[in-house]
């Protein structure tokens, strides 16, 4: 294996600093020099495009399609990505190497201490449609606008009066050191994206030196809950339009899995969750896939329309 080795990741202040976060895991697991591992920014599209919904340039792959190049060309070993922007079908010669341990999933509300208590009529920015749509359908009367950009960008936006509030993740918030902003909205409230709060290291497939690398640092909870998250979406046919939650969390030996599809508008919403026993990846899996045909038996036409399983 050749030293340094090359970190490719997103140049925005939250990608460089779980990049860092990375690099600080790998030098601590395999004792390795500080100087061990180059963090290398790449930017991407989506970094580029600023004034337009995902949905409308190139969906989520505006975040990774750079990446993989600079994989493919040998021009980084690795890459870093928050999973929730990472695309549910990848390119088959990337693999899903190791996660970090998640932080906290849920989203906060910067603007109101809660949803009920935005005034009637509020602007709220967001570029999340599964955002947008519980918002409408928990308020009816609340708007939303595009806001698009880095944390910083979008807490200017709201500071210059763009909207009354925003929504952000609230594992960003906290890796940024903004712990304090915002209020922090029950999952019971406002289920998250799949991936939400979970960091993913990928390589090659045949990178096995690498491979073996990563795995020192994969958070095994974290990886099954996010796989089957990702199963989920998987067997829905969802992508960065659709609005869609999805939770997987540990109970002893048993995990449970919550998730919920939702119309644009927020006038259409099927949920429901699922349980299995055990570490299995595949019943995981299989269990995630029952979970949304389940969901899409259930929900009226209009709704299903909205996914391709």
């Amino acid at each position: 294996m050749n030293l340094p080795l090359r970190l490719g990741t997103r140049g925005s202040p939250l990608a460089l600093t779980q990049a860092r976060m990375v690099v600080a895991a790998l030098t601590t697991a395999h004792d390795l020099a500080p100087d061990a591992i180059t963090i290398v920014p790449i930017r991407t599209s989506g970094d580029r495009i600023q004034d337009r919904a995902l949905a409308e340039v190139g969906g989520k792959a505006l975040w990774t399609k750079e990446l993989d190049r600079a994989l493919f060309d040998g021009d980084i070993d690795f890459a870093v990505h928050s999973m929730k922007d990472v695309e549910t079908i990848r390119p088959e010669r990337i693999v899903i190497a190791a996660m970090l341990e998640r932080a906290d999933v849920r989203d906060r509300l910067i603007g109101a201490e809660t949803v009920a208590a935005l005034p009637p009529s509020a602007c709220v920015g967001t570029s999340s449609p599964r955002r947008a749509a519980q918002l409408a359908r928990a308020r009816p009367d609340i708007r939303t606008v595009l806001f698009r950009g880095n944390v910083a960008t979008r807490l200017a936006k709201l500071e210059a009066g763009e909207a009354d509030a925003t929504l952000l993740a609230a594992a960003g918030l906290d890796r940024l050191g903004h712990g304090t902003i915002g209020h922090a909205i029950a999952t019971s409230e406002m289920l998250p994206a799949p991936a939400q709060g979970a960091v993913g290291i990928e390589t090659l497939g045949n990178a096995q030196d690498i491979r073996l690398l990563l795995a020192a640092i994969d958070h095994r909870d974290t990886s099954l809950a996010v796989v089957a998250e990702r199963a989920f979406l998987a067997e829905l046919g969802a992508d960065c339009r659709s609005p869609v939650a999805a939770l997987m969390t540990r109970d002893g030996t048993d995990w449970r899995l919550r998730a919920e599809i939702l119309s644009m508008d927020g006038t259409l919403c099927e949920s429901g969750e699922a349980t299995v026993a055990g570490d299995d990846p595949e019943a995981h899996a299989t269990m995630a896939a029952g979970l949304a045909h389940r969901l899409l038996d259930l929900a009226p036409p209009a709704l299903r329309t909205l996914f391709a399983p």
